[in-house]
């Protein structure tokens, strides 16, 4: 029977995206922790604990690349991760774990590259990438159900030649007459000399 190896499944905004590790980890590690404050009370000798939150629960392990019998660079894997850090669409990807009976969600917080082996050229064949993810089990369903007029509340469009805050009105909120709106949230004075290549924020329909 095959070894079944451990992949990274991201959700991105182009689409899912399937990343197989190339080893499995020899072992992995989950963390979690609450929140406390402490108070002093009197006539008591120590500070009591109160609850505040609970916190996130994070998965952490090593990855091993090895290129060298290929003789290709081990960046063009590991990179792969890495760029699992990129902010989408706002915030960071959706992404799971999975490995046999793992299957974490949540979003890579840090990876730290380590390379070990290179070749005559100096190129990396042979590489350990730390890495830890921070669990977020609402993270995609957040990013799928954003309204839409929340979303335009941090939404930013690129003023081109000839465009009008009317137009962008009409466009964002189906209403030209909501200009004014836009033009308060970016201290615009004068609507008419909007000028080309200035970015302005769209924001909450009022």
């Amino acid at each position: 029977m095959a070894l079944k190896k451990a992949k990274i499944i991201a959700y991105k905004k182009k689409g899912e995206e399937t990343i197989e590790v190339l080893f499995n980890p020899n072992e992995y590690a989950l963390d979690t922790s609450n929140n406390y404050t402490f108070k002093k009370v009197p006539n008591m000798g120590m500070p009591m604990g109160q609850f505040v939150n609970g916190g996130t629960t994070s998965l952490s392990m090593d990855l091993f690349f090895d290129t060298y019998e290929k003789g290709t660079d081990v960046r063009d894997l590991t990179k792969q991760i890495a760029q699992l850090l990129d902010i989408d669409v706002g915030h960071p990807p959706f992404v799971r774990f999975v490995w046999g009976s793992i299957d974490f969600k949540g979003v890579l917080e840090k990876v730290s590259q380590k390379f070990t082996m290179f070749l005559d050229s100096g190129i990396p064949v042979r590489a350990t990438l730390k890495v830890t993810f921070k669990s977020n089990t609402t993270q995609k369903e957040q990013a799928a159900t954003v309204p839409p007029e929340a979303a335009g509340q941090t939404k930013q469009k690129m003023v081109k030649e000839g465009d009008q805050l009317w137009m962008t009105a009409y466009a964002e909120y189906q209403d030209p007459k909501q200009w004014r709106g836009i033009a308060d949230a970016n201290g615009i004075d004068n609507p008419r000399k909007l000028k080309a290549g200035r970015r302005i924020t769209v924001p909450k329909r009022r």
